[in-house]
């Protein structure tokens, strides 16, 4: 059984962690970018690390919304950092190409190494 979509975030020295849980998909992809803009309004973090292990899924619509959290943190001169496992979205940035923009680590571990 798949888990509900549940969104935590908290911060870790001068990053934002997002860690989504369950199907990222068009009914749940607005639960995660209203939480990347909150994460930007609070505008103390240079860097927002999305932590998406626990995703199996992600359609076209959360891809998008992948998308408009790299858009907006580059806007505001902040990095963004997925945290994958070889997987679905994985592949799914590969194929469209995505892979190329998008700053990705292993671990929630890499992913602060590589912020610091």
């Amino acid at each position: 059984m798949i888990p509900a979509f549940d969104v935590q975030t908290w911060k870790n020295g001068p990053c934002a962690v997002i860690r989504a849980t369950g199907e990222l998909d068009m009914t749940v992809a607005p639960r995660l970018g209203a939480e990347v803009d909150r994460v930007l309004e609070a505008g103390s973090h240079p860097c927002l690390v999305m932590d998406l292990t626990q995703v199996p899924f992600c359609d076209s619509v959360g891809l998008g919304t992948l998308v408009s959290a790299l858009t907006k943190m580059r806007n505001s001169q902040g990095r963004l950092i997925l945290v994958l496992t070889p997987g679905m979205i994985t592949r799914l940035l590969a194929i469209t190409s995505l892979d190329r923009h998008f700053e990705t680590c292993g671990t929630l571990h890499e992913a602060f190494d590589a912020a610091a």
